[in-house]
């Protein structure tokens, strides 16, 4: 794997009219590693992700991507680097199929109709890499899939564009026990095909399980980003809910010292 990040942010900050919501925050994300996010509720993840996403512009910090320096001032300019995020609510239509929801906003044409044939082949080209063996049919309704379905089929067409960072928010928040193990699966196989991959989850269990790599925000400030292997469930928990650990962590918490 390469020692460069594909996605290097350092000294972010972000504030809304008076009120400062990141600090400094510093992330990386690799080629080939599942790099989970994580954070109590208000501790700037969402903020971070549409930083990154070009939803909101940011005050300070740089943005390198493969190395360079680039400028992110809007979702379609994140899209054309290569970044793409899955939201948790999905945003799929119902009342379309997968192959209409894969290519939403993005259809391929062949003179002034649609290039159905392109777009299926595509879509299954792009299922069938991931290994998705759960979906009968890439013309079935997205109404008639079930919540792990529907999670493929939004992590799908994230990848479809030649996507190098994928950010899954929350991806396994309303699924049962069986969706969850299989939704992780397809996590970790974005990361074994040379994706960049962050995961914000809640969920300990799910991080500890595909992570490489875990990155810790605490009230908008980065805790520690660590390699997996080196912290226990414990250590993530007091940084998440502290922001210190031992000796790892922020050396000061709110102008105090820890």
């Amino acid at each position: 794997m390469s020692s460069q990040p594909v996605l290097e942010i350092r000294g972010l900050d972000k504030s809304f009219g008076p009120v400062q919501i990141l600090h400094n925050v510093a992330l990386s994300a690799h080629a080939g590693e599942v790099t989970a996010l994580v954070g109590d509720n208000g501790a700037g993840k969402s903020t971070l992700v549409k930083c990154i996403g070009g939803t909101y512009s940011i005050d300070a910090g740089e943005f390198l991507f493969a190395g360079s320096p680039v400028t992110v001032s809007s979702p379609r300019e994140a899209a054309d680097l290569g970044i793409e995020i899955v939201y948790q609510d999905l945003a799929l239509c119902d009342n379309l199929d997968i192959v209409q929801n894969m290519f939403l906003g993005r259809e391929k044409k062949s003179g002034l109709v649609l290039d159905e044939a392109t777009m299926e082949q595509m879509a299954a080209r792009t299922l069938d890499s991931l290994s998705v063996r759960t979906v009968q049919s890439i013309r079935q309704l997205v109404s008639s899939l079930s919540g792990g379905q529907r999670q493929t089929v939004a992590i799908a067409k994230a990848v479809l564009w030649n996507s190098k960072v994928v950010i899954l928010d929350e991806p396994t928040a309303a699924l049962g026990v069986a969706q969850t193990a299989q939704v992780l699966e397809l996590v970790r196989r974005l990361a074994d095909n040379g994706l960049a991959v962050i995961l914000i989850s809640h969920n300990m269990n799910d991080v500890f399980a595909v992570s490489d790599r875990i990155a810790a925000l605490y009230l908008g400030r980065m805790a520690a980003q660590v390699k997996t292997a080196d912290v226990t469930h414990s250590q993530v928990v007091e940084l998440i809910t502290s922001g210190r650990s031992g000796d790892l962590g922020l050396q000061n918490v709110n102008g105090v010292t820890a």
